[in-house]
């Protein structure tokens, strides 16, 4: 799967490139323990961290990177960005905008209170250009709760559509937050899919699926890591090579 970005030549210079989610891990994760103790077991049990699945759904695809600091102070975003004007006339040059509250109004993305403030937009600065018949599916980074925003997911037809950048949508969920949200921050997690039909087919267990069923739960049960060390994919999980 080839994705190809673009950008502003006046801007290339200065914005920080989409990158392989699997490089854009939270200290969080890294920083935390792969065991902790459990009361109800009474002993140490695996964490999240050693869990294949979600760990692979964070490092899955990639993100979209905020392009420069933004300060959050008594609910007013500012930044501070001297970059060159972009050779085409209608590029943005803000790292953000803002949604009107009454187009959330009715839909579950409201809340009670909804404010300017809730509804931001953070701005695309690299177009994206799919392989035919793969759209592009972006929503909130993956595991990602600490944000103070929640990126609302969508997809885009990036075969077709890559003249043009894909602005991201998001939820502010934070209002006492204030501190600075540093270029570099994953706004956006992508990654493509493709567009087919889907065929749902509903079937029982026969007695050979039966056996097997019993047989993978029971070595679940008795050794740690089975689902790492026997079904995980290893091997399509590299990251993406990158090419200027």
């Amino acid at each position: 799967m080839k994705i190809i970005f673009r950008c502003d030549p006046n801007l290339h210079d200065y914005l920080p490139k989409p990158a392989a989610a699997r490089s854009c891990l939270p200290d969080w994760l890294r920083q935390m323990s792969s065991t902790s103790f459990s009361e109800f077991h009474g002993r140490d049990i695996r964490t999240v961290k050693q869990c294949p699945p979600f760990v692979d759904a964070m490092t899955h695809g990639f993100m979209i990177l905020l392009p420069c600091d933004v300060t959050v102070e008594a609910g007013k975003f500012s930044w501070d960005w001297d970059v060159p004007i972009p050779a085409a006339k209608n590029h943005p040059r803000a790292p953000m905008s803002f949604h009107v509250p009454e187009q959330i109004l009715g839909s579950a993305l409201a809340k009670e209170g909804t404010s300017q403030l809730a509804a931001i937009k953070f701005n695309s600065f690299w177009t994206i250009e799919l392989e035919e018949k793969w759209s592009l599916f972006a929503t909130h980074p993956a595991n990602r709760e600490e944000l103070p925003f929640r990126t609302v997911t969508g997809m885009v037809d990036c075969d077709r559509f890559h003249d043009a950048g894909i602005n991201f949508p998001a939820i502010w969920t934070s209002p006492d937050f204030e501190g600075v949200l540093p270029r570099g921050l994953p706004i956006a997690h992508c990654f493509p899919v493709r567009r087919e039909e889907l065929e749902l087919v509903y079937e029982s267990f026969d007695g050979k699926q039966i056996d097997c069923y019993d047989r993978t739960v029971g070595e679940i049960l008795v050794e740690p890591g089975i689902y790492r060390k026997k079904f995980r994919d290893k091997r399509s999980r590299s990251a993406g090579k990158k090419r200027a």
